[in-house]
């Protein structure tokens, strides 16, 4: 008893000093709690302070949307011009500006916009702002720590952007998140369409396995400092992100690929809203399913860089074609016949060189006169084109959404897209990976197409696998390609125009400039119903 009254004796000194120890570290914790909240909330006022010393006067009623790249052929693009047509249709009296990169009148974006997209906007209801500095975003003038350099070149962009004209709702659909404090300091309310994040859970992963990519080269891959090193710093980096991203008020994405993302980086209560980007499904759902196939093609939609791997399309059409051998006259004769039309757009000449670099390719694997590059062509030239093509290649890892897939499938066109990202998840998404047949020559025959209830294209990873799909689709017989390409249709118009406009107007309407009285949420809902 006597040892027992002893070691209570001595371990009452010890839970006491171990509970004011707790103590006291919380209130540490707190205290030091508090004064970084203050430092920051401090730093915060004083800068808002300053930009409103240093920018113009805040253009009250006016919109703007950042996004330098606004004549490009892509993706991006197309959300641009949909969303300030939507805005031009359904806010007549809000003033709109574009911030973009070069001194072109206001008409001759309209007129791009028309010629690549067959969308109509307003140029008479649209501010075109020559924003200073934009080629400072180019990833070519960091060849080390890219991110970081591209990310403070984006706020030194977007200041002078704001010092040209400083509106009320400022909109980024370009993806430079970096910008966001600086435009909320400045009193702008932020909306964004993310179309990719800057820094992705996925790419963290890649470098933790070592995996080379376009992202990870393969001097750092095989090398576990260099691995480590980056590693850190995509992590510092990551971290970085999620707490600029947390600035924007109303937070769009393009996927549910996207939505993962940005949901796990950003730091924010609210889950992003996912609104699909906006394809042209009414004018491509006019052309013909039923193909007079005057010629054999496949087609691929893709601006030319680097991460959409057009290479792996060349390989997989010339192992297609290298098999030709091995089946029927008439399948053989197919492959033979088979060409490959690859049209997109080039932003510089680094993109005209990846073209260049990709004909010596066709060269060299004996395919050159199969193989056709179609460069910044005209919109009403690719209608055409996708109008007479039986199949769509797709061979972007990771893509966030696809819009090229979904017009393959509203054209009529069956898709071979690789079974990452949007594609998988949404688009052609549903059957995990497709049963693609084994590489010839064991195989039997052709023509095992499953039920069009289940497939609407092909998913693919390897490229065995898209040289198999390639043979099967193109020497698929007439009646099961219509039956594929006519479900395919009717689901890809769900990613219509309209759809993409209602989402985007109901998103935005919360933060939109409103007349006294009402709210721009109130605006909408009286014009949608």
């Amino acid at each position: 008893m006597a040892i027992v009254s002893l070691f209570l004796l001595l371990l009452l000194p010890a839970c006491v000093s171990a509970l004011l120890g707790m103590v006291i570290g919380l209130v540490n914790t707190l205290i030091l709690g508090i004064v970084i909240f203050a430092i920051v909330a401090t730093a915060a006022l004083v800068g808002r302070l300053v930009l409103r010393v240093l920018l113009s006067e805040q253009r009250k009623g006016c919109v703007a949307f950042f996004h330098p790249n606004a004549t490009g052929g892509g993706g991006g693009e197309r959300v641009l011009w949909c969303a300030i047509k939507a805005m031009q249709e359904e806010f007549p009296s809000v003033e709109l500006v574009l911030y973009v990169d070069g001194a072109s009148e206001r008409k001759e974006y309209c007129a791009s916009a028309r010629e690549r997209f067959n969308i109509d906007v307003q140029a008479s209801r649209l501010k075109v702002v020559d924003v200073e500095g934009c080629h400072l975003l180019q990833p070519e003038l960091y060849p080390s720590f890219t991110l970081v350099g591209q990310a403070w070149a984006s706020v030194q962009v977007a200041y002078n952007a704001l010092w040209e004209l400083n509106p009320e709702v400022f909109v980024d659909t370009s993806g430079w998140a970096f910008m966001y404090p600086l435009a909320r300091l400045a009193g702008c309310r932020v909306a964004c369409y993310t179309h990719y994040p800057t820094i992705s859970t996925d790419m963290l992963t890649r470098v933790y396995n070592r995996e080379s990519l376009y992202n990870n080269s393969a001097q750092i891959a095989s090398s576990l400092p260099k691995s480590l090193a980056k590693l850190m710093y995509y992590y510092a980096f990551a971290l970085a992100y999620g707490l600029a991203g947390s600035f924007a008020q109303v937070v769009m994405v393009n996927s549910s690929w996207t939505n993962d993302h940005i949901a796990a980086l950003w730091w924010r209560l609210k889950p992003p809203l996912t609104v699909y980007p906006p394809c042209d499904t009414t004018t491509l759902q006019k052309l013909p399913l039923d193909r007079k196939l005057k010629r054999l093609y496949l087609v691929s939609v893709a601006q030319f860089r680097p991460e959409k791997n057009h290479e792996m399309q060349l390989v997989a059409f010339a192992h297609a074609r290298a098999n030709a051998a091995h089946f029927s006259h008439a399948m053989g004769e197919a492959l033979n016949v088979a060409q490959l039309i690859s049209v997109g757009s080039c932003r510089n000449q680094a993109d005209r060189d990846r073209v260049a670099k990709l004909q010596h390719t066709a060269r060299r694997l004996g395919i050159e006169d199969r193989v056709q590059f179609c460069v910044n062509i005209p919109y009403a030239e690719l209608q055409t084109l996708l109008g007479g093509a039986v199949g769509g290649l797709h061979t972007m890892v990771d893509e966030h959404f696809g819009i090229s897939v979904v017009e393959y499938m509203a054209a009529g066109v069956i898709p071979i897209a690789h079974n990452s990202g949007g594609p998988r998840q949404d688009i052609v998404g549903g059957e995990h990976r497709s049963e693609l047949l084994p590489t010839p020559p064991t195989v039997p025959h052709m023509h095992r197409v499953p039920s069009p209830d289940t497939r609407v294209g092909y998913l693919c990873t390897s490229m065995e696998e898209y040289a198999a799909a390639i043979v099967e689709v193109l020497c698929m017989d007439q009646s099961a390609r219509l039956e594929i390409a006519d479900v395919a249709r009717r689901k890809a118009a769900h990613f219509s125009d309209e759809n993409f406009a209602r989402g985007f107007l109901s998103a935005l309407a919360t933060i939109l400039p409103s007349s006294p009285g009402q709210t721009g949420s109130n605006v909408l809902q009286s014009k949608l119903s």
